[in-house]
């Protein structure tokens, strides 16, 4: 007969342990294709080991663009960026909310103490009556159709989303220090450029002066001397502002008061990062931290479908005390003051006009919305290496052809100048190539800030690389 009873509980823990409403989650199936839109490199297709075991906290792309001073600005921003901190309080909470959640599981133990006196005057006594009593006290709902099995599986998918979404906010912190880096040295360049452009025109400007003078010249190239003096010099200032506005920003993703960013590189000693391999498998993308995170989410959100489920099921509750109690404190701890209580309850719904049936339908819409949020992430993942890719290659052809541009527009400069020095060519002539010297300087600086930031993008993109 013991035996027996043995079997029957231990089938009876089975069956409370297997037995779980709700759909279970199964990572949804898209028709993605195997490789990107833009990925024109052409070659043999390189094959990509161990793709999903490299861990996203130990790919250190920014390395790649091998500036010492950047990376010591990432390191600044990691450690004290507000929001990123933010980001990891919020896995704290929820490790404490799963860990919360899942005490549920295990029956709760706690104590209760009494201790009474009164005088009632009943039927004509007057004698007073005294209690005491002390117990430990038990409570266990028992989780019978998987309540809170899946209110711990909606918490243990809400942790590692966000994981998942801490991981998302260094990449993109980390990704905005380096395009800010990069647009700081680009708004240096530029003003070196300005001031470089203002001291020549200033000089020449001198010397048209000197000629005007002596009525070598007429006002009119004078004027157009001072014009583009004048040209020069308030560009100083545009980019003046333009970098103090880009450090104090930077100063904020670096977790500081604004102020000025020290020790920065130059622009034109920017290392671009190696070539893209060939043939890069669209599956890199199920690494992305948003993309990670969006689908836990959706696995969080569709396990609240089973809670609302079981809760229009009966809940089991087992409810016991065990102690002592006594009118005398002087017996309480005798044999014939042991005191114990034992209860099982059920309560259940009957009829609510189908609010539990609405509850259901509720956390069903949820999930469909989350499935649309993990479907609409995962395009706007492949749109994003694709803008990218056609980045990097477009801007790298952009680039050459505005070097070619700089280096034509310094001789046509040089010779205009010297074409005007002899009586040659107008002074119309020096100053058309005078603005186009000066405009291809500041286009081949703002070409190569945008070509660096593409690959900043691409491997954010990508989840950190390839």
């Amino acid at each position: 007969m013991k035996k027996n009873i043995s079997y029957l509980i231990i089938i009876a823990v089975f069956a409370i342990a297997s037995c779980k409403v709700g759909p279970n989650y199964k990572k949804p199936v898209l028709s993605n294709p195997d490789a990107f839109l833009n990925d024109s490199l052409k070659g043999d297709t390189v094959v990509y080991d161990s793709i999903y075991n490299d861990s996203l906290m130990n790919l250190v792309w920014w390395e790649l663009f091998e500036d010492s001073s950047l990376q010591e600005l990432i390191k600044k921003a990691v450690a004290n960026n507000k929001d990123y901190l933010i980001a990891i309080s919020r896995i704290e909470e929820a490790r404490a909310s799963l860990g919360y959640t899942k005490a549920d599981l295990y029956p709760a133990f706690g104590i209760k103490a009494n201790a009474q006196s009164a005088k009632l005057n009943l039927l004509g006594s007057t004698d007073v009556i005294n209690a005491f009593s002390i117990s430990p006290t038990m409570s266990w709902e028992i989780d019978f159709w998987g309540k809170i099995r899946r209110s711990t599986e909606a918490a243990r998918a809400s942790l590692l989303a966000s994981e998942y979404g801490k991981q998302k906010i260094m990449t993109s912190l980390i990704s905005e220090v380096i395009g800010t880096y990069f647009l700081l040295i680009d708004y240096k360049s530029r003003h070196e450029i300005a001031i470089k452009t203002f001291n020549s025109r200033k000089e020449y400007l001198s010397i048209i002066n000197a000629r005007y003078s002596q009525g070598t010249v007429p006002q009119i190239d004078l004027n157009h001397a001072q014009i583009q003096e004048a040209q020069a010099e308030s560009a100083i200032y545009l980019y003046e502002r333009l970098l103090k506005q880009t450090e104090y920003t930077l100063s904020i993703l670096l977790g500081q008061n604004p102020g000025e960013i020290a020790g920065t590189n130059k622009l034109k000693d920017q290392i671009v990062p190696p070539d893209i391999p060939p043939g890069l498998p669209s599956q890199l993308l199920e690494r992305r931290p948003d993309v990670r995170e969006a689908e836990q989410l959706l696995a969080a959100q569709n396990a609240r479908i089973g809670v609302a489920q079981a809760m229009r099921f009966p809940s089991i509750s087992l409810t016991g005390l065990l102690g002592v109690g006594s009118g005398e404190l002087s017996s309480l701890l005798s044999a014939d003051a042991i005191i114990w209580s034992a209860s099982a309850s059920l309560l259940g719904p009957i009829f609510n006009f189908n609010k539990n049936k609405r509850r259901v339908e509720i956390e069903r819409h949820r999930t469909q919305q989350m499935l649309l949020s993990y479907e609409q992430t995962v395009l706007t993942a492949f749109k994003e290496v694709d803008d990218a890719l056609i980045a990097i290659s477009t801007y790298k052809n952009e680039l050459a052809a505005r070097q070619r541009q700089v280096t034509a527009a310094t001789n046509a400069a040089m010779l205009a100048r010297a074409r005007y020095d002899k009586g040659i060519a107008s002074y119309l002539e020096v100053l058309e190539s005078n603005r186009q010297l000066f405009d291809s300087e500041l286009n081949e600086a703002q070409t190569f800030d945008e070509y660096l930031f593409s690959y900043v993008k691409l491997y954010k993109a990508l989840g950190g690389g390839w």
